[in-house]
């Protein structure tokens, strides 16, 4: 039976009062009987008798509760000392970590665990707030999210981000709690949580192993079909192009049988390592089983851009592997599917990309194959070009053809474009547009565009020694060579070099490799302008330049694209365009130069609009050094 302090003190009060009442009432009754003194005396004495014998009773009972209570109470204090201590062993033994603060936010405790996993010592967290531990991977919004959820529920479970005292962002599954006392009011908070970077990271092998090849590292089918298909829906989107290419090696069970499996999962590793190298890392290679690779070209705009791949595969693995001394020579057979041309989907495309592979396995092996016959001809052919164009650079079969620029008002000869020519030893001169866009996409337009500028200026310091006056020789500048961070360098040493006047050289940039990236684009012609040289916007009105950005460049002349004075005279949209490009330019003080211009009307128009310069068939068609016209 439990007692309260509060009975105690009800009882005591009782004992009182009951003894007060007592002594009154029998004081009037004795004295209302009798005023015999002998009655009244024993009367008297009955009453303390009966006094004596009730406030016995009283005292009696009082204190037999109140040796309960406090027996009682003893027993309570023990029984919460134990519980405190039991609850002390596990707040400090149990694996996750505890955090506890005040009703401000400031911690007030913390377990051995949460020292463990934090790396924190208690007396660098104390009066402090969890906010110190955040990692910086949330925002604003998950912590007011937590905050909601616990006013409303009173707790929060989930997995938070924080940092250790190393600096380490792991993760945590966290519950927080908001304790109340008796009347409601907030008291605590205690955060309880455990580090799943454990878990974690076994995510994570588990999802590697599930979607990448054991032996290689690459991905595999489903990792690949699952980047293809957000390839195709991100091509379609952006209404570009892309290829699979399917690759096969050739006649690898021989290596199985012969050598063994060991050698020849060795082999499919140097093989995967190797096209990797040749690849890069912007292209998704992945390994579909047994010794079948698949490629993945992103933004693949041409047959060409695929064919030249997949030859570049060819030709890397047709060197010898190199195993414990000994040499090991491999070929393979690859078949090339485009999207959108060939397919819609990744699974159509993986198809039409196996059917020709067996076409090129078909044609006897060691070759790539498209999934129509005639891509693969013009392929081929592109190819072909390709590695031709490498030869006739190397065995100087190129040539610098110069094209006569026309002051339009005097009509006089001022300046020349140098443009380049393949002399081929077998078919004669090969037309510009059969090979420069090939250069442009093997990237043998940079040698060959400072082929051409070193061709160039001696050509003109030549020119200036023979008293041949010009004001100037201009010179391409392709998006690849305008993009490389050593142009400045280069272009110094040309000049250098040949010692030709900088200020007779003028480069032309096209104005789409311009806005390819503007503020780099900025740097590299402000680079090229101190150098005393003039620079060029080449192709005017085709790169959808801002007038703001246009104001910026350290350019002197704006070339109208030839495009734009074809429709010339009688075109009312091209009248109007080349208007507005000739006043624009003259508002800016830059020359305005047009190309294209191939008739009388033409050239009398622009003269009649002020336009300054002109070139084009009308004037002069390009020709060799020595075949041009000086009068």
């Amino acid at each position: 039976m439990s007692v309260s302090v509060r009975d105690a003190l009800r009882m005591a009060a009782l004992y009182v009062v009951l003894s007060f009442l007592w002594l009154v009432l029998s004081e009037w009754v004795l004295r209302g009987m009798t005023d015999n003194d002998l009655a009244l005396t024993v009367g008297r004495q009955i009453n303390v008798v009966v006094w004596v014998l009730l406030s016995a009773l009283l005292i009696f009972v009082s204190r037999a509760r109140l040796l309960n209570f406090i027996g009682v109470g003893a027993r309570l204090r023990s029984e919460d000392r134990e519980r405190l201590r039991m609850a002390a062993a596990v707040f400090d033994s149990t694996l996750e970590g505890v955090l506890v603060t005040d009703r401000n936010g400031l911690i007030v405790h913390v377990n051995r665990a949460f020292m463990r996993i934090t790396g924190y010592h208690q007396d660098e967290v104390l009066g402090q707030r969890p906010s110190k531990f955040k990692s910086g991977r949330h925002g604003a919004p998950f912590y007011q999210q937590i905050y909601a959820t616990l006013a409303e529920k009173g707790e929060w479970s989930g997995e938070i981000w924080n940092r250790r005292k190393s600096g380490e962002i792991y993760p945590q599954w966290q519950t927080i709690c908001a304790i109340r006392d008796d009347s409601g009011e907030l008291t605590h908070y205690v955060a309880v949580f455990s580090d799943i970077s454990a878990i974690k990271h076994s995510e994570q092998e588990l999802a590697y192993l599930a979607h990448h090849d054991p032996l290689t590292g690459l991905p595999n089918r489903l990792l690949f079909s699952d980047r293809a298909e957000q390839a195709l829906a991100a091509a379609q989107a952006n209404k570009r192009g892309c290829a699979l290419l399917l690759l096969d090696l050739d006649h690898f069970q021989s290596i199985n049988d012969s050598l063994g499996h060991t050698i020849g999962d060795q082999l499919l590793k140097l093989v995967g390592e190797r096209l990797q190298e040749q690849l890069g890392s912007g292209v998704t290679l992945a390994r579909l089983g047994g010794d079948e690779f698949a490629v993945l070209l992103e933004g693949c705009q041409q047959v060409a851009q695929a064919a030249t791949t997949a030859q570049g595969i060819l030709e890397r693995l047709r060197q010898p592997f190199a195993f414990e001394g000994q040499q090991l020579f491999i070929g393979a057979s690859i078949g090339i599917s485009l999207f959108p041309s060939d397919a819609l989907s990744a699974e159509q495309l993986l198809r039409n990309a196996d059917s020709a592979l067996f076409k090129a396995k078909s044609n006897g092996r060691a070759c790539y194959a498209l999934y129509t016959e005639e891509l693969t001809a013009h392929a081929q052919h592109r190819v072909e070009t390709a590695g031709e164009l490498r030869r006739a650079l190397a065995q100087e079969e190129l040539r610098v053809f110069y094209q006569p620029v026309h002051d339009l008002f005097t009509g006089s000869m001022v300046g020349v474009e140098a443009l380049v020519r393949w002399q081929h030893p077998e078919r004669g001169l090969v037309p510009p547009g059969e090979f420069i866009p090939i250069a442009e996409r093997t990237g043998l337009i940079v040698d060959i565009d400072a082929w051409v500028l070193r061709q160039a200026c001696r050509q003109m310091v030549q020119w200036q020694a023979e008293g041949r006056v010009l004001d100037f020789v201009a010179v391409n500048l392709s998006s690849r060579l305008f993009g490389q961070r050593g142009l400045y360098r280069q272009v110094a040493e040309v000049l250098d070099e040949t010692g030709l006047d900088p200020a007779l050289l003028e480069l032309e940039v096209t104005e789409s490799a311009v806005m390819e990236d503007p503020e780099v684009a900025l740097e590299q012609l402000h680079r090229l302008r101190e150098l005393g040289l003039r620079l060029a916007i080449d192709d005017f009105g085709t790169g959808y330049s801002s007038l703001l950005r246009l104001k910026r460049l350290p350019v002197q002349k704006l070339k109208i694209d030839q495009g734009f004075v074809a429709g010339l005279p009688n075109d009312e949209d091209d009248i109007a365009i080349v208007r507005v490009i000739i006043a624009l330019a003259r508002s800016m003080g830059m020359q305005v130069h047009a190309e294209g211009i191939e008739q009388a009307e033409q050239a009398r128009l622009l003269l009649e609009q002020q336009c300054d310069l002109g070139q084009g068939y009308w004037f002069g068609r390009p020709v060799a050094a020595e075949n041009l016209r000086w009068s």
